[in-house]
């Protein structure tokens, strides 16, 4: 039995509100976390714009991944959301609505971390509705390339990623997870996002990235042997937790919690966003499950699934304008 799974959805059990700058803007940002009644899901609001359009955070929603993970509504659009659904999703929560008066989230200090520290003041509040849980039951692959990505059954949830870079600084790195609550908070939420020198550089010329400074981004330094950071990195591994912290904000975007160990190699959104793909378009490799405690057990009922149903029964998946590799089928 997966082992950490709260049976029933949560939403926050107060409004909290933040402000900082948005990466490629570098304008203010205001953000408000609302309570949300349950199966509302994670929805943004444009509260900049009249009428006040909803953009949910679902997979079929995402319009752009260069660069962050952008969703949109085809006129709307809201970009760089992988930090804040990575924390919501490891806090737990299931129902929000998140106002904020700008296309972009605010990038914090670069990680989580602002956003977990949110959360625990909104505090968590408990809905009778049961979590519909997503349960890998065959493997499921994305390749582009020699990069790659695979979700494969797992008791649990559990991200592994592996980075290789040609420089003395990172070189390769490996970090594997189970996604917990604690684990979470204590081993990626901090980690920060990173660029190379002369990468940004380029963006400010293209009129991009004008909110990143090092308050909020490792900048490698031309040599590829240090950062230009005083204050150094808060990890060893910085690098590779912080894409392991995108892997879980991006999954975040199927819309329920998963039960699966997700392996990616040297991947990116544009790859997160090819597996979210591959698990829509394979129903029989996965089932929707809902959990309940009885005694010090917890039972799993099967909700939803391709033999049940015997039919496709995934979320319309909207084109995203961009070319990405054919998915492939799950193995048997």
């Amino acid at each position: 039995m997966a082992p950490q799974i709260e049976p029933h959805q949560h939403t926050v059990k107060r409004a909290v509100s933040c402000c900082g700058v948005g990466l490629h803007t570098g304008r203010t940002v205001n953000l408000t976390i609302n309570p949300a009644p349950a199966n509302t899901g994670i929805q943004f609001v444009r509260s900049d714009i009249a009428g006040r359009p909803i953009i949910p955070a679902r997979v079929e929603r995402v319009v752009d991944t260069t660069l962050a993970t952008t969703i949109g509504d085809g006129r709307n659009k809201i970009s760089t959301t992988e930090h804040l659904m990575a924390a919501l999703r490891a806090s737990g929560i299931d129902n929000a609505v998140i106002d904020l008066d700008s296309h972009e989230t605010p990038i914090m200090d670069g990680s989580a971390g602002p956003f977990i520290r949110l959360l625990k003041t909104a505090g968590l509040h408990r809905q009778h509705a049961l979590r519909k849980v997503l349960r890998i039951t065959r493997p499921i692959s994305f390749v582009d390339g020699d990069k790659s990505i695979r979700i494969e059954p797992y008791d649990g949830f559990k991200v592994s990623g592996r980075i290789q870079f040609d420089d003395a600084l990172i070189n390769e790195q490996r970090y594997s997870v189970e996604v917990t609550p604690e684990r979470f908070t204590k081993e990626i939420a901090f980690a920060r996002t990173f660029g190379f020198v002369e990468q940004v550089e380029q963006l400010w010329q293209n009129g991009l990235a004008l909110g990143g400074t090092l308050d909020n981004v490792i900048a490698i330094h031309w040599n590829r042997r240090s950062i230009l950071n005083e204050d150094g990195l808060r990890f060893d591994d910085e690098f590779i937790r912080h894409k392991v912290l995108d892997v879980i904000g991006d999954m975040a975007l199927l819309g329920s919690p998963l039960l699966g160990h997700v392996i990616a190699d040297r991947s990116g959104h544009s790859l997160h966003l090819g597996l979210m793909k591959a698990i829509i378009d394979n129903p029989q490799c996965w089932e929707y499950v809902t959990f309940q405690k009885k005694g010090e057990s917890l039972l799993r009922h099967v909700v939803q699934s391709a033999q049940t149903t015997g039919h496709r029964f995934a979320p319309f998946f909207a084109p995203v304008g961009e070319s990405l590799a054919a998915p492939q089928a799950c193995a048997m």
